[in-house]
């Protein structure tokens, strides 16, 4: 109804990891149902008992305070339960019944985009007729630009694999497989072949395996092509129940999103190549999240971010170098501002010189940044392309694989320990594959 408001960050009802909380706002046209406004943001403290809500678990319900679709608000009033859940992520909020300031931002995104669409409706004949014509036409529209890029694509049948380093609980090696046939009525990938779930959370949800799927399919569109349901009808997935793409309900996938759904890109394009299409080497294939925080009730902090790579080569281009790639969806966090607010400095922050792979095209080069902490912390390590390449294509040369360091001794690319003062955290990461054979 008018004036409700939905929260939910449930992995299995179309999200993607604890952290990332959506809300959900319908609205309306002269007392009918129009549509939704929607915003998602990552949380850094989501409940979970490690600091930065990116721990290495088993149980999803390790990963932080799960929330399946439930009215924030109903008719324009805050409904108690769901506010005091939400206040119960952050203690310090608990008792005042306020909710936290990311959580009002997200309400105030919200009203901000009902206010604007009404204001804009208002200034039509026939609201109603022109918002529902517009949603047959931009899918109709999208059909019809789809089709014709389809028409012009390479058509088969192909399948590529490749794999993640591990779980970080034991298991290793662990397969992403696609089988991709691609015809002018659309794509079907077929898992098929995939590990299982594993006990680690690098798990996906099926929806993070399909955004995965449909950011490619939307790379091979001009960029004037909408998307919508009338884009994304033409890709057709398949999944198997209980494997690592498509994991069952309870399982951990705090991971998968930020992960595994790089393996699958990686995986795509390499079946599409196979295909004839045109396409890059493999970018850096990780995010390095880096979680630090401290649990002391004293002083609490969370702090989590990721960190550019290289991105893989192509054909008329070397590869970027230290960027952010495909489903990352993050920036580069500024020293200033961590060390304004964290005690934490920042002692090196440059190119991996030498790490993109060679080629005709060389991949981007990945970073190096170095963390020395102020006071012990707590601290969790996320990372992938440690054991397995940044695969060149074309007969490039693939990148090399990253590096994580405590005081100079190796880590594990998925830990959990805890850092004292005067400690340093050095990460190297991945470069990307090289395009073409050294002339």
């Amino acid at each position: 109804e008018d004036g409700d408001v939905l929260v939910m960050n449930d992995p299995f009802m179309g999200g993607t990891h604890l952290p990332d909380v959506t809300v959900i706002s319908p609205f309306f046209i002269a007392g009918r149902h129009a549509g939704f406004v929607a915003n998602r943001a990552h949380h850094a403290n989501i409940g979970s008992v490690y600091p930065g809500s990116m721990p290495l678990t088993t149980r999803l319900d390790d990963e932080g305070v799960l929330i399946s679709p439930v009215k924030l608000y109903e008719r324009g009033r805050p409904v108690p339960e769901s506010v005091r859940l939400l206040c119960s992520i952050e203690g310090s909020h608990g008792e005042s019944g306020v909710l936290p300031a990311d959580f009002r931002a997200q309400l105030s995104a919200n009203r901000k985009a009902l206010a604007r669409l009404n204001g804009w409706l208002e200034q039509m004949i026939d609201p109603w007729a022109y918002i529902s014509g517009g949603y047959r036409a931009l899918n109709a529209y999208g059909e019809r630009m789809v089709r014709k890029v389809l028409s012009q694509l390479p058509h088969g049948c192909a399948c590529y694999e490749d794999y993640l380093d591990g779980d970080g609980c034991g298991e290793r090696n662990i397969k992403l497989r696609i089988t991709l046939t691609t015809s002018e009525q659309g794509w079907v990938v077929d898992f098929g072949g995939s590990s299982d779930q594993v006990g680690g959370n690098v798990n996906c949800p099926l929806s993070v395996a399909a955004a995965s799927v449909y950011y490619v399919f939307a790379c091979f569109l001009p960029a004037y092509v909408p998307r919508c349901q009338g884009v994304f009808k033409f890709v057709t997935l398949q999944a198997p129940k209980g494997s690592v793409v498509n994991a069952q309900p309870g399982a951990a996938v705090a991971a998968g999103n930020v992960e595994a759904s790089m393996r699958i890109v990686d995986v795509l394009l390499g079946a599409l190549g196979e295909l004839g299409f045109d396409v890059p080497a493999c970018s850096q294939g990780t995010m390095n999240n880096v979680a630090i925080g401290s649990a002391s009730e004293s002083n609490k902090w969370d702090y989590y971010e990721t960190l550019g790579g290289g991105a893989g080569a192509g054909r008329c281009h070397d590869g970027e170098s230290a960027i952010q790639c495909h489903m990352t969806n993050t920036l580069n966090t500024p020293i200033e501002s961590l060390e304004a607010h964290y005690p934490l400095r920042i002692t090196r922050y440059e190119l991996r010189s030498g790490s993109g792979g060679a080629g005709k095209h060389r991949g981007g080069e990945g970073l190096i940044r170095e963390y020395a902490f102020l006071e012990p912390a707590q601290l969790t390590l996320i990372s992938e392309r440690r054991d397995f390449s940044p695969r060149g294509w074309n007969g490039g040369q693939s990148g090399l694989v990253g590096l994580n360091r405590l005081n100079g001794r190796k880590l594990e690319a998925k830990t959990t320990l805890s850092v004292n003062e005067g400690d340093s955290l050095l990460i190297e990461t991945p470069g990307g594959g090289g395009w073409g054979e050294v002339g």
